[in-house]
Protein backbone atom coordinates (compact mmCIF):
# COMPACT_ATOMS: atom_id res chain seq x y z
CA UNK A 1 0.00 0.00 0.00
CA UNK A 2 1.46 3.43 -0.84
CA UNK A 3 2.13 5.92 1.88
CA UNK A 4 0.09 8.78 1.49
CA UNK A 5 2.06 12.31 2.46
CA UNK A 6 1.05 14.18 5.88
CA UNK A 7 0.71 17.22 6.45
CA UNK A 8 0.41 19.46 9.57
CA UNK A 9 -2.02 22.20 9.08
CA UNK A 10 -2.09 24.95 12.22
CA UNK A 11 -4.59 27.30 12.51
CA UNK A 12 -2.48 31.10 13.12
CA UNK A 13 -3.43 33.26 15.98
CA UNK A 14 -1.30 36.13 16.25
CA UNK A 15 -0.27 37.21 19.63
CA UNK A 16 -1.74 40.71 21.06
CA UNK A 17 1.73 42.13 20.11
CA UNK A 18 1.22 40.85 16.57
CA UNK A 19 -1.54 42.22 16.48
CA UNK A 20 -0.89 45.66 18.32
CA UNK A 21 1.65 45.51 15.40
CA UNK A 22 -0.55 45.09 12.57
CA UNK A 23 -2.61 48.22 13.69
CA UNK A 24 0.50 50.27 14.71
CA UNK A 25 1.92 49.57 11.01
CA UNK A 26 -1.43 50.02 9.74
CA UNK A 27 -1.76 53.64 11.19
CA UNK A 28 1.15 55.16 9.91
CA UNK A 29 0.96 53.53 6.64
CA UNK A 30 -2.91 55.36 5.84
CA UNK A 31 -1.71 58.31 7.44
CA UNK A 32 1.92 58.87 5.82
CA UNK A 33 2.06 56.39 2.83
CA UNK A 34 -1.16 55.96 0.83
CA UNK A 35 -1.89 59.61 -0.27
CA UNK A 36 1.41 59.65 -1.45
CA UNK A 37 2.03 56.14 -3.24
CA UNK A 38 0.08 57.72 -6.38
CA UNK A 39 2.37 60.54 -6.48
CA UNK A 40 5.71 58.58 -6.45
CA UNK A 41 3.91 55.98 -9.02
CA UNK A 42 3.59 58.96 -11.27
CA UNK A 43 7.39 60.27 -10.63
CA UNK A 44 9.36 57.85 -10.12
CA UNK A 45 10.48 59.73 -6.99
CA UNK A 46 12.44 57.08 -4.38
CA UNK A 47 10.52 57.50 -1.15
CA UNK A 48 13.76 57.86 1.16
CA UNK A 49 11.52 59.02 3.76
CA UNK A 50 9.39 56.66 3.87
CA UNK A 51 12.21 54.63 4.94
CA UNK A 52 13.40 57.18 7.54
CA UNK A 53 10.14 57.14 8.99
CA UNK A 54 10.23 53.16 9.06
CA UNK A 55 13.46 53.85 10.74
CA UNK A 56 12.11 55.90 13.37
CA UNK A 57 9.28 53.02 14.20
CA UNK A 58 12.36 50.51 14.48
CA UNK A 59 10.56 48.70 11.45
CA UNK A 60 13.83 48.57 9.55
CA UNK A 61 16.07 46.46 11.86
CA UNK A 62 12.62 44.34 12.53
CA UNK A 63 13.99 40.91 13.03
CA UNK A 64 17.69 41.56 13.69
CA UNK A 65 18.70 41.09 17.27
CA UNK A 66 18.54 43.27 19.98
CA UNK A 67 22.10 43.07 20.68
CA UNK A 68 22.77 45.16 16.74
CA UNK A 69 19.96 47.63 17.36
CA UNK A 70 16.88 45.05 16.32
CA UNK A 71 13.59 44.53 17.10
CA UNK A 72 14.45 40.96 18.03
CA UNK A 73 10.92 40.03 16.63
CA UNK A 74 9.50 36.85 14.64
CA UNK A 75 9.00 36.57 10.91
CA UNK A 76 5.49 36.37 11.05
CA UNK A 77 5.79 40.02 12.43
CA UNK A 78 7.86 40.47 9.81
CA UNK A 79 5.24 39.50 7.01
CA UNK A 80 2.59 41.64 8.68
CA UNK A 81 4.67 44.52 8.06
CA UNK A 82 5.25 43.86 4.53
CA UNK A 83 1.75 43.08 4.31
CA UNK A 84 0.42 46.00 5.99
CA UNK A 85 2.71 48.35 3.58
CA UNK A 86 1.49 47.07 0.56
CA UNK A 87 -2.02 47.52 0.86
CA UNK A 88 -1.44 51.13 0.70
CA UNK A 89 2.31 51.39 -0.97
CA UNK A 90 4.11 47.96 -3.19
CA UNK A 91 7.07 50.40 -3.40
CA UNK A 92 7.73 51.19 0.22
CA UNK A 93 7.12 47.46 1.01
CA UNK A 94 9.85 46.35 -1.05
CA UNK A 95 11.95 48.81 -0.26
CA UNK A 96 12.24 47.43 3.34
CA UNK A 97 11.71 43.34 2.33
CA UNK A 98 14.85 44.42 -0.02
CA UNK A 99 16.48 45.93 3.17
CA UNK A 100 16.30 43.34 5.54
CA UNK A 101 15.13 39.99 3.92
CA UNK A 102 17.76 40.27 1.11
CA UNK A 103 20.68 42.52 2.75
CA UNK A 104 20.52 42.58 6.31
CA UNK A 105 19.26 39.02 7.34
CA UNK A 106 22.19 37.28 5.30
CA UNK A 107 24.88 39.83 7.03
CA UNK A 108 23.21 38.56 10.88
CA UNK A 109 23.25 34.60 9.60
CA UNK A 110 26.48 34.41 7.77
CA UNK A 111 28.69 37.64 8.89
CA UNK A 112 31.83 37.51 11.23
CA UNK A 113 31.09 39.70 14.61
CA UNK A 114 33.09 41.69 12.90
CA UNK A 115 30.83 42.61 10.03
CA UNK A 116 27.92 42.23 12.06
CA UNK A 117 29.37 44.93 14.34
CA UNK A 118 30.71 47.59 11.28
CA UNK A 119 27.46 47.03 9.12
CA UNK A 120 24.61 45.10 11.24
CA UNK A 121 23.65 48.18 13.68
CA UNK A 122 23.45 50.50 10.94
CA UNK A 123 21.24 48.59 8.57
CA UNK A 124 18.88 48.01 11.81
CA UNK A 125 18.98 51.70 12.84
CA UNK A 126 18.66 52.98 9.30
CA UNK A 127 21.10 54.63 8.86
CA UNK A 128 22.34 52.42 5.96
CA UNK A 129 19.93 50.99 3.16
CA UNK A 130 20.65 47.90 2.17
CA UNK A 131 20.47 45.51 -1.68
CA UNK A 132 21.46 42.29 -2.26
CA UNK A 133 23.07 41.76 -6.08
CA UNK A 134 22.37 38.44 -7.64
CA UNK A 135 21.13 38.69 -10.89
CA UNK A 136 22.88 39.67 -14.10
CA UNK A 137 21.52 40.95 -17.70
CA UNK A 138 22.35 37.54 -19.08
CA UNK A 139 21.46 35.30 -16.74
CA UNK A 140 18.26 35.83 -15.04
CA UNK A 141 17.20 32.55 -12.95
CA UNK A 142 19.90 30.53 -13.55
CA UNK A 143 21.92 31.95 -11.07
CA UNK A 144 24.92 30.09 -11.28
CA UNK A 145 26.17 31.02 -14.61
CA UNK A 146 27.38 34.74 -13.01
CA UNK A 147 29.68 36.40 -14.84
CA UNK A 148 30.99 38.76 -12.33
CA UNK A 149 34.19 37.93 -10.70
CA UNK A 150 36.24 38.21 -7.58
CA UNK A 151 40.15 37.51 -7.60
CA UNK A 152 41.84 37.14 -4.38
CA UNK A 153 44.87 39.35 -4.12
CA UNK A 154 46.10 38.65 -1.17
CA UNK A 155 45.23 41.92 1.51
CA UNK A 156 41.72 42.48 -0.36
CA UNK A 157 39.77 40.80 -3.24
CA UNK A 158 39.15 42.61 -7.04
CA UNK A 159 35.33 42.84 -8.20
CA UNK A 160 34.40 42.97 -11.65
CA UNK A 161 31.03 42.86 -13.41
CA UNK A 162 27.53 43.84 -14.08
CA UNK A 163 24.85 43.47 -11.69
CA UNK A 164 20.84 44.07 -13.02
CA UNK A 165 17.48 44.54 -11.17
CA UNK A 166 18.77 45.61 -8.39
CA UNK A 167 16.29 46.42 -6.06
CA UNK A 168 17.52 49.82 -4.13
CA UNK A 169 20.00 50.20 -6.80
CA UNK A 170 21.22 53.73 -6.72
CA UNK A 171 19.77 54.54 -3.27
CA UNK A 172 21.79 52.04 -1.20
CA UNK A 173 24.22 51.50 0.92
CA UNK A 174 25.62 48.60 1.19
CA UNK A 175 24.88 45.82 -1.09
CA UNK A 176 25.62 41.75 -0.33
CA UNK A 177 27.40 40.75 -3.69
CA UNK A 178 27.50 37.12 -5.30
CA UNK A 179 30.57 36.62 -7.68
CA UNK A 180 32.60 34.10 -8.94
CA UNK A 181 35.51 33.76 -6.89
CA UNK A 182 37.48 30.25 -7.98
CA UNK A 183 37.82 30.02 -11.86
CA UNK A 184 35.58 27.81 -13.67
CA UNK A 185 38.91 25.82 -15.23
CA UNK A 186 39.78 25.07 -11.38
CA UNK A 187 36.39 24.03 -10.58
CA UNK A 188 36.31 21.55 -13.51
CA UNK A 189 39.89 20.15 -12.52
CA UNK A 190 38.57 19.55 -9.49
CA UNK A 191 35.19 18.00 -10.31
CA UNK A 192 33.09 20.44 -8.55
CA UNK A 193 29.67 22.06 -10.17
CA UNK A 194 29.97 25.99 -11.19
CA UNK A 195 28.14 27.11 -7.88
CA UNK A 196 30.59 25.79 -5.66
CA UNK A 197 32.88 28.49 -6.74
CA UNK A 198 31.13 31.00 -6.22
CA UNK A 199 31.18 33.50 -2.68
CA UNK A 200 29.68 36.30 -1.57
CA UNK A 201 30.88 39.78 -0.36
CA UNK A 202 29.87 43.23 1.15
CA UNK A 203 30.55 46.16 -1.16
CA UNK A 204 29.80 49.80 0.03
CA UNK A 205 28.18 52.15 -2.59
CA UNK A 206 31.54 54.52 -2.06
CA UNK A 207 33.85 51.61 -2.94
CA UNK A 208 36.04 52.97 -5.70
CA UNK A 209 34.74 51.20 -8.87
CA UNK A 210 30.77 51.36 -8.39
CA UNK A 211 28.78 52.72 -10.39
CA UNK A 212 25.24 52.55 -11.81
CA UNK A 213 23.34 52.33 -14.75
CA UNK A 214 19.90 53.88 -15.97
CA UNK A 215 16.95 54.19 -13.43
CA UNK A 216 14.98 51.27 -15.03
CA UNK A 217 11.50 52.36 -16.38
CA UNK A 218 8.99 50.03 -14.98
CA UNK A 219 5.40 48.80 -15.43
CA UNK A 220 5.04 48.72 -11.68
CA UNK A 221 6.80 49.83 -8.09
CA UNK A 222 8.07 52.72 -10.38
CA UNK A 223 9.39 54.39 -7.17
CA UNK A 224 11.59 51.97 -6.43
CA UNK A 225 15.14 52.56 -7.44
CA UNK A 226 15.61 49.47 -9.64
CA UNK A 227 19.16 49.55 -11.90
CA UNK A 228 22.34 47.85 -12.49
CA UNK A 229 24.64 47.74 -10.18
CA UNK A 230 28.47 47.69 -12.23
CA UNK A 231 31.45 46.76 -10.68
CA UNK A 232 34.67 48.27 -11.99
CA UNK A 233 38.05 46.85 -10.52
CA UNK A 234 36.41 47.42 -6.73
CA UNK A 235 38.40 46.62 -4.06
CA UNK A 236 36.96 45.10 -1.21
CA UNK A 237 38.77 44.38 1.80
CA UNK A 238 39.06 40.30 2.64
CA UNK A 239 36.70 40.88 6.22
CA UNK A 240 34.15 41.82 3.72
CA UNK A 241 34.18 38.06 2.22
CA UNK A 242 30.47 37.03 3.88
CA UNK A 243 30.81 33.71 5.10
CA UNK A 244 33.65 31.65 3.43
CA UNK A 245 35.06 31.32 -0.13
CA UNK A 246 32.31 28.95 -2.41
CA UNK A 247 29.71 29.46 -0.11
CA UNK A 248 27.60 32.41 -2.33
CA UNK A 249 25.54 29.98 -4.03
CA UNK A 250 24.17 28.67 -0.10
CA UNK A 251 24.21 32.04 1.48
CA UNK A 252 21.88 32.68 -1.65
CA UNK A 253 19.49 30.45 -1.92
CA UNK A 254 18.86 30.68 1.86
CA UNK A 255 18.54 33.94 1.75
CA UNK A 256 15.61 33.80 -1.36
CA UNK A 257 14.06 31.51 0.76
CA UNK A 258 13.60 34.00 3.59
CA UNK A 259 12.88 36.83 1.01
CA UNK A 260 9.90 34.72 -0.90
CA UNK A 261 7.83 35.27 2.42
CA UNK A 262 8.61 38.75 2.14
CA UNK A 263 7.46 38.88 -1.29
CA UNK A 264 4.05 36.84 -0.84
CA UNK A 265 3.70 39.30 2.10
CA UNK A 266 3.61 42.09 -0.53
CA UNK A 267 1.35 40.31 -2.85
CA UNK A 268 -1.28 39.61 -0.07
CA UNK A 269 -1.49 42.87 0.76
CA UNK A 270 -1.73 43.86 -3.18
CA UNK A 271 -4.67 41.34 -3.01
CA UNK A 272 -6.60 42.89 0.13
CA UNK A 273 -6.46 46.03 -0.83
CA UNK A 274 -7.77 45.21 -4.53
CA UNK A 275 -10.53 43.33 -2.20
CA UNK A 276 -10.64 46.58 0.06
CA UNK A 277 -11.27 48.96 -3.01
CA UNK A 278 -13.73 46.48 -4.85
CA UNK A 279 -16.11 45.80 -2.27
CA UNK A 280 -16.30 49.51 -0.98
CA UNK A 281 -17.06 50.29 -4.75
CA UNK A 282 -19.58 47.73 -4.94
CA UNK A 283 -21.42 48.59 -1.97
CA UNK A 284 -21.70 52.23 -3.22
CA UNK A 285 -22.10 52.06 -7.19
CA UNK A 286 -26.02 51.39 -8.04
CA UNK A 287 -26.60 49.98 -11.70
CA UNK A 288 -30.24 48.93 -12.70
CA UNK A 289 -31.49 50.10 -9.70
CA UNK A 290 -29.78 48.49 -6.91
CA UNK A 291 -25.96 48.31 -5.80
CA UNK A 292 -24.42 46.45 -8.05
CA UNK A 293 -22.86 44.16 -4.73
CA UNK A 294 -26.50 42.78 -4.75
CA UNK A 295 -25.72 41.19 -7.88
CA UNK A 296 -24.41 37.48 -8.13
CA UNK A 297 -21.49 37.83 -10.44
CA UNK A 298 -20.02 40.53 -8.29
CA UNK A 299 -20.50 38.62 -4.73
CA UNK A 300 -18.99 36.00 -6.39
CA UNK A 301 -15.71 37.74 -7.42
CA UNK A 302 -15.86 38.95 -4.12
CA UNK A 303 -16.11 35.50 -2.39
CA UNK A 304 -13.34 34.48 -4.70
CA UNK A 305 -11.15 36.65 -3.35
CA UNK A 306 -11.71 37.22 -0.02
CA UNK A 307 -11.35 32.90 -0.29
CA UNK A 308 -8.19 32.94 -1.95
CA UNK A 309 -6.75 35.66 0.33
CA UNK A 310 -7.64 34.09 3.08
CA UNK A 311 -5.66 31.21 2.01
CA UNK A 312 -2.67 32.74 0.69
CA UNK A 313 -2.51 34.45 4.49
CA UNK A 314 -2.29 30.52 5.96
CA UNK A 315 0.10 30.00 3.85
CA UNK A 316 2.21 32.96 4.41
CA UNK A 317 2.12 32.82 7.82
CA UNK A 318 3.04 28.89 8.02
CA UNK A 319 6.27 29.28 6.27
CA UNK A 320 6.98 32.44 8.49
CA UNK A 321 6.23 30.04 11.35
CA UNK A 322 8.11 27.41 10.31
CA UNK A 323 11.10 29.61 9.60
CA UNK A 324 10.57 30.99 13.53
CA UNK A 325 10.99 27.44 15.01
CA UNK A 326 13.85 26.61 13.01
CA UNK A 327 12.33 23.68 10.67
CA UNK A 328 12.46 23.59 7.06
CA UNK A 329 10.72 26.19 5.23
CA UNK A 330 11.77 26.45 1.18
CA UNK A 331 8.65 24.65 -0.38
CA UNK A 332 5.84 26.48 2.21
CA UNK A 333 8.01 29.54 1.10
CA UNK A 334 7.82 28.92 -2.46
CA UNK A 335 4.20 27.63 -2.32
CA UNK A 336 3.27 30.67 -0.56
CA UNK A 337 4.97 32.92 -3.35
CA UNK A 338 3.43 31.52 -6.05
CA UNK A 339 0.26 31.15 -4.74
CA UNK A 340 0.01 34.81 -3.61
CA UNK A 341 1.66 36.78 -6.34
CA UNK A 342 -0.91 34.92 -9.01
CA UNK A 343 -3.59 36.04 -6.47
CA UNK A 344 -2.13 39.50 -6.62
CA UNK A 345 -2.70 39.51 -10.42
CA UNK A 346 -6.00 37.49 -9.83
CA UNK A 347 -7.59 40.05 -7.68
CA UNK A 348 -5.87 43.08 -9.41
CA UNK A 349 -7.76 42.03 -12.46
CA UNK A 350 -11.21 41.20 -10.63
CA UNK A 351 -10.83 44.76 -8.89
CA UNK A 352 -10.70 46.43 -11.84
CA UNK A 353 -13.30 44.61 -13.48
CA UNK A 354 -15.85 45.65 -10.66
CA UNK A 355 -14.71 49.32 -11.21
CA UNK A 356 -15.34 48.86 -14.49
CA UNK A 357 -14.23 52.36 -16.69
CA UNK A 358 -13.11 53.74 -13.37
CA UNK A 359 -10.69 50.93 -13.15
CA UNK A 360 -9.04 51.54 -15.81
CA UNK A 361 -8.33 55.32 -14.71
CA UNK A 362 -5.98 56.34 -12.55
CA UNK A 363 -8.41 58.31 -10.24
CA UNK A 364 -8.96 54.86 -8.62
CA UNK A 365 -5.86 52.90 -7.34
CA UNK A 366 -7.16 49.38 -9.54
CA UNK A 367 -5.29 50.08 -12.25
CA UNK A 368 -2.02 50.59 -10.23
CA UNK A 369 -2.49 47.43 -8.05
CA UNK A 370 -2.70 45.77 -11.68
CA UNK A 371 0.93 47.00 -12.54
CA UNK A 372 2.33 46.65 -8.90
CA UNK A 373 1.28 43.22 -8.65
CA UNK A 374 2.77 41.74 -11.84
CA UNK A 375 5.78 41.87 -10.67
CA UNK A 376 5.46 39.65 -7.96
CA UNK A 377 5.36 36.64 -10.53
CA UNK A 378 9.15 37.24 -11.14
CA UNK A 379 11.34 38.94 -8.64
CA UNK A 380 13.03 36.36 -6.36
CA UNK A 381 12.08 33.60 -7.99
CA UNK A 382 10.18 33.41 -11.33
CA UNK A 383 6.17 31.49 -10.83
CA UNK A 384 7.82 29.02 -12.89
CA UNK A 385 10.88 28.66 -10.60
CA UNK A 386 8.88 27.87 -7.25
CA UNK A 387 6.68 25.14 -9.17
CA UNK A 388 10.09 23.43 -9.99
CA UNK A 389 11.01 24.64 -5.74
CA UNK A 390 8.34 22.85 -4.69
CA UNK A 391 7.90 19.94 -6.91
CA UNK A 392 11.78 18.85 -6.47
CA UNK A 393 10.57 19.21 -2.50
CA UNK A 394 7.70 16.95 -2.77
CA UNK A 395 9.13 14.22 -5.07
CA UNK A 396 11.99 14.35 -2.10
CA UNK A 397 9.24 13.87 0.62
CA UNK A 398 7.79 11.22 -1.33
CA UNK A 399 10.89 8.90 -1.87
CA UNK A 400 11.69 9.71 1.84
CA UNK A 401 8.66 8.06 2.77
CA UNK A 402 8.63 5.16 0.65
Amino acid sequence: MEKVLEKDFQTFKLTEDQELLRKTIRDVAEENFKEKAREIDKTHRFPRENFELLSQLEMTGLTLPEKYGGGGMDYVSYSIVIEELAKVCATTSVILAAHLSLCSIPINIFGSDFIKEKYLKKLARGEFLGAFCLSEPGNGSDAQAMLTKAEDKGDYYLLNGTKAWITNGKEADVYVVLAQEIPLDTLKEKGLAKHKGVSAFIVEKNMAGVSFGKLEDKLGIRASSTCQVILDNVKVPKENLLGSTGEGFKIAMVTLDGGRIGIASQALGIAQACFDLASSYAKQREAFGKKISDFQAIQFMLTEMATEIEVGRLLTYQAANLHDTGEKFTKSAAEAKLFCSELASKAANKALQILGGYGYTTEYDAERFLRDAKITEIYEGTSEIQRIVIAQNIIKEISDKI
